[in-house]
């Protein structure tokens, strides 16, 4: 907590194709119901979290709650197979992707055939975000940080996108999966692909906005029930682990900081505790599902998203209070579960 009593949070967002649904209702609830005594000071995101994030901090950034949620909501409503054509297609490709788990499919590079996808997803996200706009908004002092997460092709850089350069390149470029999408141009950048492959999400560049909390949205499950041993469980184990490297290891260090400052070996005035807390999908999904974009499958993500939120929102406030009965904030990531 600040000097006033309030608390500055900043809320990272993972990566995960359609299983984001989750993170869009976990989003809307937080901000429908946020405590009194919380600012919500910087968010970040990687692919579907990243689109996730940059709708909230579209609604945040205009002090505009109800534009936030309505956001949230319209673009997964939009990027929904409806059409009997999209249907078809949204079949199709997960379809692929299970047979690609149990057999030897002919490798097709997403250069052979017309970018229709990201066509797609430029279009819905020009309709709903004034990147001009966004990026004036985004310089005013007081306005809250966005953070989005890409991998530059040729030189392995991580990139991070900030609010004032926003554009919809960047959020292109972070959903970028390599065997799905072409790699994004961003001129006078470089060449990106999904954000997976860099900070999923970005963590470290949010401590430097003096946040007292932490909230990751985790979409990649970090245990599981049993050893894996059929090829498509290998598969999907192997990319949950994959899609979990960077955040343990950031969070890590968060924590080894929180451990240092408790123990008095950093005294500076500038570093202090930052509690983090987790809000995690905890459904069994394979991968093949988070290319799934059948209504229902999006409305019972978005709807599993807000219960999971209203939980985190209850533990967190008896976690205040045995905080502020020792004193002291937790120094250890708390996992918020069902």
């Amino acid at each position: 907590m600040n000097a006033k009593g309030r608390s500055r949070v900043a809320i990272a967002c993972q990566g995960g194709g359609s299983h984001t649904a989750f993170t869009a209702g976990v989003l809307h609830e937080l901000i429908d119901q946020l405590p009194d005594q919380v600012d919500i000071v910087a968010v970040s995101g990687t692919s579907g979290g990243a689109i996730c994030a940059t709708l909230a901090w579209d609604g945040l950034l205009r002090n505009e709650p109800e534009r936030a949620k309505r956001q949230l909501q319209r673009f997964w409503e939009v990027v929904a197979a409806n059409e009997p054509w999209d249907m078809l297609a949204n079949l199709t490709l997960q379809n692929l992707v299970n047979l690609r788990n149990h057999m030897v499919l002919p490798e097709v590079s997403p250069y052979v055939f017309p970018p229709w996808g990201q066509d797609r997803l430029r279009d819905i996200l020009n309709q709903q975000l004034d990147f001009e706009e966004l990026q004036r908004l985004a310089e005013r002092p007081d306005a809250p940080a966005l953070h989005i997460g890409a991998v530059e092709v040729l030189s392995g850089h991580f990139e991070v996108f900030t609010g004032p350069e926003l554009q919809v390149e960047c959020l292109l470029a972070s959903t970028a999966v390599p065997d799905l999408f072409p790699a994004v141009t961003i001129p006078g950048r470089g060449v990106y692909w999904d954000g997976l492959f860099s900070q999923n999400p970005p963590i470290h560049d949010l401590t430097d906005h003096n946040i007292n909390e932490l909230w990751v949205i985790q979409i990649n499950p970090s245990s599981c029930g049993s050893v894996p041993t059929e090829t498509h469980e290998i598969i999907d184990r192997r990319n949950e682990l994959a899609g979990n490297i960077s955040l343990e290891q950031e969070l890590r260090i968060i924590a080894m900081m929180n451990r240092l400052l408790a123990s008095g070996q950093i005294m500076a005035p500038k570093y202090h505790p930052i509690h983090v807390a987790r809000i995690v999908l905890e459904r069994e999904l394979d991968y093949a599902s988070k290319l799934d974009r059948t209504p229902a499958f999006l409305a019972e993500l978005m709807e599993y998203g807000r219960a999971k939120a209203r939980v985190f929102l209850n533990e967190r406030q008896g976690m205040l209070h045995t905080l502020k009965a020792r004193g002291v904030i937790a120094a250890e990531p708390a996992a918020i579960t069902d």
